[in-house]
């Protein structure tokens, strides 16, 4: 077992997957930025000054002013603008994958192979697009 994990990291595919998760965390720290930093705030300011990470509602039905309060009251908070914020996060994220990986598709296309050859059509065999007589058979091709 310990041989075969052996060779599991060393083809390579493990040390990208790491790789992978690497990119993803810290990608996923600049997409939080981003959402929390300069897309609520901006979001806030269009919808009369709501600052989403700060909305919330106390479950014992107390007032307080910030979660952090709340929180540092020993409340249980229903800490719905958070959520707001991380599927904001989730949907910027997802698109950014899907762009990547769209464009990733459209470079592994593969280039659209030239026809060279017709099938004969009496005897099935491969010939080239310009013979007129199929060597296969000697039936008269149309050209």
């Amino acid at each position: 077992m310990l041989k075969e994990f052996k060779e599991f990291i060393q083809k390579g595919n493990a040390i990208d997957m790491a790789v992978g998760f690497v990119m993803g965390a810290a990608f996923t720290a600049i997409v939080n930025s981003l959402v929390n930093d300069l897309i609520m705030p901006i979001l806030g300011l269009l919808l009369g000054g709501i600052d989403f990470a700060n909305k919330f509602i106390a479950l014992d039905g107390s007032d307080f002013s910030t979660i952090a309060a709340a929180e540092e009251a020993g409340v249980a908070v229903f800490a719905y603008g958070r959520f707001i914020n991380a599927v904001i996060s989730f949907l910027m994220i997802a698109f950014v994958l899907f762009l990547i990986v769209k464009a990733l598709n459209a470079l592994r296309k593969e280039p659209e192979v030239e026809v060279t050859t017709k099938e004969c059509p009496h005897c099935l065999s491969e010939v080239p697009l310009a013979a007129t007589r199929c060597p296969h058979c000697t039936s008269q091709l149309e050209v």
